[in-house]
């Protein structure tokens, strides 16, 4: 039963005839998980706790970078550094203090999707990887959950819910991965502000409809919006039944991966601390400005052009905001015959400048 104050507070959405006071009830007795707190999970997390739902899981084991803040709207400069969970946590809880947030400060994997996601009544998928969206697509079938699933490219975002009802999932139809070099990489195709808090608003408009039994749900439809002109397509598609045959989670390679070696902030100091060691930032000119940990700067995106002064002889550390761009521009290098090149985990995220 809603108290007096959250009367007040859901007021204009208990007038809507198709919610009303029994709607929000259902709201706040929901359960829902938010897998990943950045671009997508940012505006989903807000408007869910804003609208009432119960019970609200974070499982996001990053930190806040400055690179984030173009686009996640729940940080702040402050917090760069800070665990993106902790600080939703914080936020969600003064925006709505009648909610509770559960937190699970880590990445998801096989290991522990099963057992994080197990007592949710719904899934929202706010990832940055294929390699996790089939893991939670997977996870999600074998659990029997909705899973509400938003992706996000340059101008382009596209919405759809899988397993709801027994219904289509993710791989009905995207049924295997890209393979390398199918897809754009992750760290260089960009994305517009706005276009996140679209995409992470519809998708919350769908947690709300799926809980009140309200609205036709995305449920075997790709929703499809491009931003730059105002269309959209819906896409409908079938279920395969072969896909409901899922009984174990295996990892996937994360698909913005390369074979090549990462070393620590630790061991970085001590090797430019000889002459013959090259430090390299491969982020953009107002990336390196705004904090940089020293060397020259080469962006990535004109790296396979500005790379000649590099001296091959020597030794080359890279090093970017997380660790994606640095390995491609370390995989150009080893192709153009540099002998000893490093990249520094995780790259500068975990290092305060």
């Amino acid at each position: 039963m809603l108290s007096k104050q959250e009367k007040a507070r859901y007021q204009k959405q208990t007038i809507l005839p198709e919610i009303g006071i029994e709607g929000q009830e259902k709201l706040s007795a929901a359960k829902v998980l938010v897998i990943g707190a950045g671009g997508l999970g940012c505006p989903v997390l807000l408007y869910l706790a804003a609208a009432g739902i119960g019970t609200l899981g974070i499982a996001d084991g990053d930190v806040v970078d400055i690179s984030n803040l173009q686009r996640q709207v729940l940080y702040t400069v402050e917090e760069i550094g800070q665990k993106k969970a902790a600080v939703a946590e914080k936020k969600l809880k003064s925006l709505n203090p009648h909610i509770t947030v559960n937190l699970y400060p880590v990445f998801i994997n096989s290991d522990n999707a099963l057992e994080i996601m197990r007592d949710y009544d719904i899934v929202v998928d706010g990832s940055d990887n294929f390699a996790t969206r089939y893991l939670i697509n997977d996870a999600c079938t074998i659990l029997n959950k909705p899973m509400v699933s938003g992706a996000i490219y340059k101008f382009e975002g596209q919405v759809s819910v899988f397993n709801y009802h027994n219904g289509p999932t993710y791989r009905c139809i995207f049924p295997e991965p890209p393979q390398d070099g199918e897809s754009p990489n992750c760290a260089d195709i960009g994305v517009v502000a706005s276009l996140p808090g679209i995409i992470g608003a519809i998708q919350a408009n769908e947690v709300i409809k799926m809980v009140t039994g309200i609205g036709e749900v995305l449920s075997g439809r790709l929703l499809v919006i491009d931003t730059l002109t105002m269309n959209s397509h819906t896409f409908n598609f079938k279920l395969n039944p072969a896909n409901k045959t899922i009984h174990t989670l295996k990892d996937n390679p994360q698909y913005c991966k390369s074979p090549v070696t990462e070393i620590s902030y630790g061991d970085l100091l001590q090797k430019t601390m000889h002459n013959a060691t090259q430090l390299v930032d491969v982020r953009e000119t107002a990336e390196n400005l705004a904090g940089n940990i020293g060397g020259i700067n080469i962006p990535l995106s004109t790296f396979e052009t500005a790379y000649n002064i590099l001296d091959p002889s020597a030794t080359v550390i890279l090093y970017c905001a997380s660790g994606v761009r640095s390995k491609r521009a370390a995989e150009l290098l080893v192709s153009k015959g540099f002998i000893d090149v490093l990249t520094l985990e995780k790259g500068i995220n975990a290092v305060i400048i």
